[in-house]
């Protein structure tokens, strides 16, 4: 059994205000050319199909072309997608009976009542069955008269819900089983603040919607939506693909994939990285002005400037957009600041020197003899 694990397309996303359809339709006929190549028997997408829930007319357009594109490239394949944190769970829900007879399906909405059950797609191959358990994006209020409630009738914590709602389905142990969900998994024995998240990812006040990946061990694998960084949860069949495309700065020159993952017999599980590139890179671009301008190209591009004389500004923006057409923004690098970590006690009083050397924290020799004699200045006026 062979099949392909995209997650997070983020259709209709605008990066900084610049139009990403091309791009888009550029990276999803890459995914269809790799699926025509390598034949996979099914095509999974965990999540954040479109990035907003009420996609425009304009996503829906490039979505459905894809659909299109990949059912002529692999006309035997199952598609499965779920709805994810920014898609609008009912609207992915739609048609749902329908589209399960033509070998797609699009599940948005996860059990809502105890008689409903997570979504099973079974597959087949020389094996036997791959149980294939289809669980969309969820909420502890969406769920709760599935799992119940706390002692004092508020909403369980996403973990709870989670763990209750997995271990309430009859997975069978001797069959190959792979979850498919779009949530926040954290690596048993890590904490939320261990794992690096995009700027591109919408995240909780606290991490409240961290879920212990120990549940994921009913699975042979899992295949993840919801963090934009290609990550391993704890295995090697735990996985986060990633985003196929760059969603944010943080995400610049990250090297972008479809997981292909191949399932033998109970217990072989073999996963392979297909590599995309993209029609622009994201880059960000570090240096004086000269030396900027020297990096000149067609990618998507933030421009730091590190010169410490002033420049002229109508000029240097000239010049720099001239240089990368599709530039993003121009910062400046961040001026020294202030530290504050170091308290003062009032018995333990610092001399003026040590105390601006207390809050202009990195200062080199020339700064500091600078420093000096403006000191030893004021303090002869004095």
């Amino acid at each position: 059994m062979k099949f392909f694990h995209l997650s997070d397309l983020h259709i209709g996303l605008k990066l900084m205000n610049r139009d990403l359809r091309e791009d888009q339709e550029y990276i999803l006929s890459k995914i269809v050319a790799a699926a025509g190549g390598e034949k996979p028997d099914a095509i999974v997408i965990a999540g954040d199909i479109y990035d907003k829930a009420v996609p425009s007319a304009e996503a829906v357009e490039v979505f459905d072309q894809f659909l299109e594109k990949l059912t002529k490239a692999v006309p035997d394949a199952v598609i499965m997608m779920i709805s994810g944190n920014h898609d609008s769970a009912p609207r992915v829900n739609c048609f749902r009976n329908v589209l399960s007879r033509q070998k797609i399906y699009m599940v948005g909405q996860p059990p809502r009542t105890e008689e409903e059950y997570i979504e099973k797609v079974i597959l087949q191959d020389a094996y036997g069955n791959v149980n294939f358990y289809l669980l969309p994006f969820v909420k502890p209020s969406m769920v709760k008269q599935v799992v119940g409630v706390d002692k004092n009738g508020n909403n369980l914590t996403y973990n709870d819900t989670l763990h209750r709602l997995i271990e309430r389905e009859k997975i069978d142990s001797d069959e190959r089983n792979v979850l498919v969900s779009h949530q926040f998994y954290l690596p048993v024995g890590k904490k939320a603040e261990d794992v690096e998240r995009m700027d591109s990812e919408m995240r909780t006040v606290g991490n409240i919607d961290e879920v212990s990946a120990d549940i994921l061990e009913n699975f042979d694998y899992a295949a993840l939506g919801h963090i934009h960084k290609p990550m391993k949860v704890g295995s090697e069949f735990y996985r986060y693909c990633g985003t196929p495309l760059a969603c944010s700065v943080s995400e610049a020159q990250q090297q972008k994939g479809v997981i292909m993952v191949e399932m033998g017999a109970k217990g072989e599980v073999k996963t392979t990285v297909l590599p995309l590139e993209p029609l622009r890179q994201v880059k960000v671009v570090k240096g004086t002005l000269e030396e900027v301008l020297k990096e000149s190209c067609q990618d998507y591009v933030t421009v730091i400037l590190t010169d410490k004389a002033d420049l002229d500004v109508i000029d240097m923006q000239e010049r720099i957009r001239l240089a990368f057409p599709n530039l993003l923004e121009i910062r400046r690098e961040k001026q020294r600041k202030a530290n504050y970590s170091k308290t003062l006690q009032t018995e333990e009083l610092l001399d003026p020197y040590e105390l601006c050397c207390s809050f202009l924290k990195d200062l080199d020799e020339e700064e500091k003899a600078i420093l000096q004699d403006v000191l030893h200045t004021v303090q002869g006026v004095k």
